[in-house]
């Protein structure tokens, strides 16, 4: 059993959505502008106490299938370090679309503590055509780097639909024994769209390994998903519930305090 990473129950593990990056579509010209809005949204986050960060290219749409260019490494790489400076709590990479040899890279380098693969085993249509899980390559290049970092794994990914159809039981089994994901996360259909309950139940009765909520989570519905380990969040804590919006402090105060009337009820 892979060791827990947060002392809390129920973690909340906080996105922190770059603005678009070099080379992307809609990069305004500054990586200092970058940086300087992270580290905001970053300290709103500190200051309410979240256990944890992942730092995600969200802004760099539209996405590549697969590996995605040595600058936007680079620029994750330096952002990442930045809040690895800034924060005491583990960090987690997110390169999208699905980049888990280059989110190991920068993790294996600022030290951060997990990755999350949106397909990391069984193919899935999407807007960026098919993709296609290499979680073969993963898991060797772990080793290879001898790094402490942990994969968790998306089961059933938001924007995208399976290739061939498979229940969620056996793609979260799939995923942790063939795949040795050490987590695995449930999510909605896109982005800030509720995770499903019942999911939820599907996917931590299938495995002993931890299930995380990967969107869509409100200060009114986490407790409605006790089974779940701990929330990601994202959306419902920027301003007006935009995910590309900044960090609205109230937001999240709310979010950290539904979340402890969760963890008081034991």
């Amino acid at each position: 059993m892979t060791a827990p990473l947060f002392a809390n129950r129920y973690p909340v593990i906080a996105v922190l959505h770059l603005l678009p990056l070099p080379g992307a579509p809609h990069f305004a010209g500054s990586m200092p502008d970058v940086i300087a809005r992270m580290t905001t949204d970053l300290n709103a986050y500190k200051a309410a106490g979240v256990d944890g960060v992942i730092v995600e290219n969200f802004a760099d749409v539209p996405f590549f299938p697969d590996r995605v260019p040595t600058q936007t490494v680079e620029s994750m790489t330096t952002a990442a370090e930045v809040a690895r400076q800034n924060f005491d709590g583990p960090i987690g990479i997110n390169v999208l679309r699905t980049d888990a040899l280059s989110a190991l890279e920068i993790a294996a380098k600022v030290g951060a503590q997990f990755i999350r693969v949106n397909v990391h085993m069984h193919p899935v249509v999407s807007e960026q055509g098919i993709l296609v899980g290499r979680s073969h390559e993963t898991l060797r290049r772990r080793a290879e780097l001898g790094a402490d970092v942990q994969i968790w794994a998306d089961a059933a990914v938001k924007h995208g639909r399976p290739l061939v159809e498979i229940p969620l039981a056996d793609e979260v089994r799939d995923l942790v024994e063939r795949g040795c994901a050490d987590a695995v996360i449930i999510s909605g259909s896109r982005t800030g769209v509720p995770s499903s309950p019942a999911d939820v139940q599907t996917a931590a009765s299938a495995t002993d390994a931890p299930v995380y909520i990967g969107s869509g989570v409100t200060p009114e519905t986490v407790g409605e998903l006790p089974r779940a380990r701990g929330f990601i969040v994202g959306s419902s804590l920027k301003r007006d519930g935009v995910a590309a919006n900044e960090v609205e402090p109230g937001r999240v105060q709310r979010f950290i305090e539904a979340v402890n009337a969760l963890r008081s009820k034991g």
